[in-house]
């Protein structure tokens, strides 16, 4: 095991580097998360700090790191995920968690192990400390990149086994110290169409679902992606693409069946739940306008977006902390989602916040530079030792 105490927070960063956490999703493992979790329950154990895990369904859970002041003390949470994007196509070892050059180099050092090491970092500081009268927790949360279910829990069936509630969430993305009060949700589906397998040899004797499907796809680029003037001034337009596309099994055989993924973006003050319904009025019209095509749709998976409605008093609080340290407070919005908006949607205002660039997230050669870690700590430090009794 990699050791339980650290001398910097960037060794404490390598460590959390060298397991390989990829989502499980893409890596077939069910619990990718685990080792890393169990390595980080003991690590907060050794800094004295409070542990408890939240099990999901299945062998994977998050881990809740808290300090507590006192029993009448408002509390602030943070929020980091363990899990990571595949190494497939990198450059660099994925899990050598390399410290050179002023970076920590390695597959989810920049997305977003490095948000998670300098939280916890800066929890022990602050555990140690005499300042402030701030309740901390720290969430480390499971499959944040494919399918969220790690927030989805916390924020659903696990919410009520805290025991208090947070006045905000700090939630751990690579932004450059910059505030993201604000970014788009997501709608993912499939569309599928059924037609009639039949010999090549006589292409009339069947009905092709890839030819079905091509006057699907023309509907949704044609009429239904224009028709999108949703627009929001901190994350742009509302967009909508078909990015994935299956069909047929043989080349001499009429294809029986094909389908499609398409992704919608959804602004802040869009909701979700209303695109596949928007959808499936066109394919009506396609429908009466062909006779004999048979087209459906899956069930579609849902991210709603961060919107700053109602998260404005802890903004206010954040960009104070940033502008006292000289850093850029100016809020900003994102077009990629986050776990933020779980915490939005069920009242608790967020704000996206950590050290690195989205730019290196997900890349073949991904690196934290040590000075941007070293600044989150400072940052997230001066986040717990705020008095955040006003926004109760």
């Amino acid at each position: 095991m990699a050791s339980l105490r650290h001398d910097c927070c960037e060794a404490l960063l390598a460590d959390m580097v060298s397991y390989d956490t990829v989502n499980g999703h893409i890596s077939g493992r069910s619990d990718a998360e685990a080792p890393l979790t169990e390595y980080l329950e003991a690590v907060a154990g050794a800094m004295g700090l409070a542990t408890r895990r939240l099990p999901l369904a299945g062998d994977s859970a998050n881990l809740l790191v808290t300090h507590e002041r006192a029993a009448n003390a408002p509390w602030l949470l943070f929020e980091s995920h363990l899990d990571t994007v595949t190494v497939a196509g990198m450059t660099i070892e994925p899990f050598a968690a390399r410290v050179e050059g002023g970076r920590v180099w390695g597959r989810g050092a920049c997305d977003t192990k490095g948000t998670g090491a300098a939280m916890l970092w800066a929890l022990h500081d602050y555990a140690n400390s005499g300042g402030g009268d701030t309740n901390v927790a720290i969430a480390f949360t499971v499959d944040e990149e494919i399918g969220k279910s790690g927030v989805r829990a916390l924020t659903g069936p696990q919410w009520s086994q805290l025991g208090w509630r947070p006045v905000g969430a700090v939630i751990g993305e690579p932004t450059l110290l910059q505030p993201v009060v604000a970014h788009n949700g997501i709608a993912r589906w499939k569309i599928h169409t059924h037609g009639v397998a039949a010999h090549s040899g006589d292409p009339s004797r069947g009905r092709s679902a890839i030819t079905m499907m091509l006057r699907v796809i023309d509907v949704l680029e044609q009429r239904y992606a224009p028709s999108l003037h949703q627009r929001h001034p901190l994350t742009g337009k509302a967009q909508c693409s078909v990015n994935v596309i299956r069909g047929g099994n043989q080349v001499n055989v009429i294809a029986a069946h094909c389908e499609i993924e398409v992704d919608r973006r959804v602004v802040p003050g869009e909701d979700p739940a209303t695109v596949v319904p928007a959808v499936e009025s066109l394919l009506e019209e396609l429908r009466r306008e062909h006779p004999g095509l048979v087209v459906e749709q899956g069930q579609a998976y849902l991210d709603p977006p961060l919107d700053p409605a109602g998260g404005e008093a802890l903004a206010d609080g954040v960009g104070q902390v940033l502008t006292d340290l000289g850093l850029p407070a100016e809020p900003a919005g994102v077009y990629y989602g986050t776990d933020a908006s779980q915490f939005s949607a069920i009242g608790v205002p967020a704000v996206v916040l950590g050290p690195g660039s989205i730019e290196q997230a997900h890349t073949k050669d991904e690196w934290l530079a040590i000075d941007q870690l070293h600044c989150g700590v400072q940052v997230y430090g001066r986040l717990m030792q705020t008095d955040w009794r006003g926004l109760r």
